[in-house]
């Protein structure tokens, strides 16, 4: 008679399940620093561009007469060491009055191989991480090497990341900041400044911010365009970080008709982007008008900037590759060097 029954035998011969990782946002971030996670993102971006990655668009609910919304983005990325994973959690506006960080949830990280669950993270520090480090790679890819000053207009929990990502990928010598109001923004700069040998100084107006810029970021949760294409100077690089729904939009129809447009996504752009839809409503730009995914830069699919008077815009929504990638990379330093909260299956 072959084989066994015995439950002994069947439990020795089955596959170890690796501990399951616990990570806090404060343990992320020890593990993570964003110039770390700009080429992180660059070996993501090129992944897709190869082919190497599934994902389905984000799935959201997003009831009427609730306050925030919640999200799952699930992706899959192949390689030697496949993962699967998943961000699921909320976004709620009026968490920043409250000090609060206004994206909130979980990166789940499972392996390709078995399907074991091998990590639960905290998502506010990968959002914050991962999106600046997008920024980042756009800013070394599509910016000037001679850009060196900056117009960050935002001053919430985003813009400190963001600021440490086009600090990381360009020399600067000086940061115009707008906020909500010039008390934020003076808030801001006082927090931030210590940490930087460039001025940082707070400015009233948008305008007033980016009429003077090389690099714009704009990360704020505006639902009508906050920038206009008449304050941009030829040769901008601008980064659109903060609307990433339908409803939301920072940047004027005009500005993004006349932008050389580069996204991280073709299909969420159409889908997703209130920055595209409003510009494509008013008959200002197609989906022929997105010269390139950042993936399709970093294998020699288009060359990027057209020329030094060129103005270019990165429309950064944002997917669950960038998320799961992050996290492939915090598992395997977490295990390395022991961090985290680790617990048997």
């Amino acid at each position: 008679m072959s084989g066994s029954s015995d439950p002994g035998d069947r439990a020795a011969n089955a596959a170890t399940i690796d501990p399951l990782l616990f990570l806090r946002a404060d343990e992320v971030a020890g593990l993570l620093s964003v110039a770390e996670c700009v080429d992180v993102m660059a070996d993501a971006m090129a992944a897709l561009a190869r082919g190497e990655v599934h994902q389905p668009l984000r799935t959201i609910v997003r009831p009427p007469a609730a306050l925030g919304l919640l999200g799952l983005m699930p992706a899959y990325l192949g390689g030697a060491q496949p993962v699967y994973g998943a961000k699921t959690g909320g976004f709620f506006p009026g968490n920043s009055a409250l000090g609060l960080d206004p994206h909130q949830g979980c990166v789940l990280l499972f392996s390709g191989q078995t399907g074991a669950l091998l990590a639960v993270m905290s998502a506010s520090e990968i959002t914050g991480i991962r999106t600046a480090a997008m920024t980042g790679l756009a800013t070394r890819l599509l910016a000037r090497p001679e850009a060196h000053r900056l117009a960050l207009i935002g001053s919430g929990h985003q813009a400190h990341w963001q600021l440490q990502a086009v600090a990381a990928v360009r020399s600067l010598s000086s940061v115009t900041v707008c906020g909500r109001n010039i008390a934020n923004a003076r808030a801001f700069v006082e927090r931030e400044q210590a940490s930087y040998g460039f001025e940082l100084r707070a400015v009233s107006s948008v305008e007033e911010a980016v009429r003077d810029a090389d690099i714009v970021v704009t990360v704020t949760s505006a639902r009508e365009p906050i920038l206009r294409r008449d304050w941009i100077a030829p040769g901008t690089h601008i980064n659109a970080v903060g609307s990433s729904t339908p409803s939301h939009c920072e940047i004027e129809p005009a500005l993004m008709g006349h932008a050389a447009l580069f996204v991280d996504r073709r299909e969420s752009t159409l889908a997703e982007s209130g920055d595209y839809l409003q510009a494509e409503r008013a008959g200002l730009v197609k989906p022929e008008s997105l010269r390139a995914e950042l993936g399709e830069l970093l294998i020699g699919q288009h060359p990027g900037r057209s020329g030094p008077d060129e103005v270019t815009l990165f429309k950064s929504l944002g997917m669950a590759l960038e998320d799961v990638a992050t996290a492939q990379v915090l598992y395997q330093r977490a295990r390395q060097l022991q961090r985290g909260t680790w617990i048997a299956q």
